[in-house]
């Protein structure tokens, strides 16, 4: 009798023992799978990036993590993504702060006309910025790295080689870079970038502020004629890459460190990127015949004068919200200033 109940202790602790080890192997090997929003189209610089960062995390995590990235803003539109991250309708998503203006007081200051020479800078200076403010205005999401393109500039259907040229053209723009348009003497019209093709061949705007790279990454070098080289007052549009914090808090602390170190990684790469569509924007525009168009030394002065009035406004504004504008906007010249020198 000792013996039978022995033996039936052993074969239970024995099954026991097996659907733990059992348990443990499938947790440790089971795959969680992740949405990610990104609203540049799929054969977009920056959707490649945005890919491949993906499948670097998957790679690291030895397939626990799969990202499945929707582009295009197929599973949330541009404006919507930040929301659609909040709400768990994507659990990751990339977009503007631009499309939600005024939400992101602090982080605006990234997108005023100081200057930018390039993708690189913009986007080292976005991610010292945010990590040194840490805004609480992001405080709802996990904001995994930020990225920024080159210097906005100027394209058009017609000529401008002045700002009388310019003088009640209607132009797309987005957040801050309308304040821009507006100062030029321009009118702007509020519109991500997936509606300003249609716009610019129906004539519903004359031209559009942004990087050289949407005139090949949009294919917006088909409908304008013109670039005013507008650097001198070049602005910048800083992107989040941002995952539902629900979700980021049930990851793993193993996990999280992967997502942090391809995230700090990837900076770079989306910096790169962004230069390298800038260099391909321009080679595509010239190549369907467009034109870029110099400003001279004088004018590009009083381009650079009609916006100083920009940069006094936002410092004010911010002020009025019980935040430092004098502050934000000197870090960020400090650091255009550090990360123009070394990415010349």
């Amino acid at each position: 009798m000792k013996r039978k109940l022995l033996f039936a202790v052993l074969i239970t602790l024995f099954f026991s023992a097996g659907c733990v080890v059992i348990g443990v192997t499938s947790a440790m090997s089971a795959t969680t799978s992740l949405t990610y929003s990104v609203f540049f189209p799929p054969t977009h610089g920056q959707s490649k990036a945005a890919a491949a960062w993906a499948e670097e995390i998957e790679k690291r995590t030895g397939g626990r993590i799969k990202i499945n990235v929707f582009s295009g803003g197929t599973l949330t539109q541009a404006d919507q993504t930040y929301d659609g991250v909040l709400k768990g309708i994507s659990d990751l998503g990339m977009s503007c702060f631009a499309y939600t203006r005024g939400r992101f007081p602090v982080m605006e200051v990234l997108d005023l006309p100081l200057g930018y020479p390039n993708g690189r800078t913009a986007t080292r200076v976005a991610n010292d910025f945010y990590r040194k403010f840490k805004p609480k205005e992001l405080e709802g999401v996990k904001v995994l790295y930020i990225h920024a393109h080159g210097p906005g500039l100027l394209h058009t259907v017609k000529p401008v080689r002045s700002l009388q040229d310019l003088k009640g053209m209607k132009i797309r723009s987005t957040g801050l870079s309308a304040k821009v348009v507006e100062t030029l003497g321009a009118v702007p019209v509020a519109m991500p970038q997936g509606g300003t093709y249609e716009a610019l061949q129906k004539g519903v705007v004359e031209g559009t502020f942004g990087p050289i790279e949407v005139l090949k990454g949009w294919k917006q070098a088909e409908v304008i004629k013109n670039t005013t080289d507008t650097s001198g007052i070049g602005y910048t549009t800083a992107m989040f890459v941002v995952m539902n914090l629900k979700k980021w808090n049930a990851l793993p602390r193993d996990i999280q460190n992967i997502f942090e170190e391809v995230s700090g990684q990837w900076i770079d790469v989306h910096g790169k990127a962004w230069d390298q569509v800038d260099q391909e924007g321009r080679q595509y525009s010239l190549g369907l015949g467009n034109k870029i168009i110099p400003l001279s030394r004088e004018e590009n002065n009083r381009w650079k004068k009609a916006v100083g009035p920009i940069i006094s406004d936002y410092v004010k504004t911010t002020n009025a919200k019980g935040l430092n504008g004098q502050q934000t906007v000197k870090e960020a010249e400090s650091l255009i200033k550090k990360y123009g020198k070394m990415y010349k």
